[in-house]
């Protein structure tokens, strides 16, 4: 068995993502998302499907890529960890959001 990176959950059907050169383990989707997805620059939500690119910077749908020189009303790695319910947070945080596995 192994540990979810994000979570801690110890489980027997964990699955392994790797990326760039980094390998990282998951109980579920939802971890492999919030560990892995970018965040909308605009916004600050996590972008599951295509999104969009504009300047190098990845957007959630083309409202926020439009409105891509708008400040978002908060930091985006603030965002990022309120978005994980509170009731179950991951143990540790980089300064992207995601986990330091």
């Amino acid at each position: 068995m192994a540990a979810c990176d994000v979570c801690g959950n110890d489980y027997d059907r964990t699955f392994q993502v790797n990326i760039a050169g980094s390998q990282h383990t998951f109980d579920n989707f939802e971890c492999a998302i919030h560990a892995l997805a970018p965040l909308c620059g605009h916004c600050g939500c996590r972008v599951i499907g295509h999104g969009h690119e504009v300047d190098g910077r990845i957007f959630c749908c083309a409202h926020c890529a439009e409105h891509h020189d708008d400040s978002p009303s908060q930091d985006v790695d603030e965002m990022s960890k309120e978005s994980f319910p509170s009731s179950d947070p991951p143990s540790t945080w980089s300064s992207a959001g995601q986990s330091n596995s």
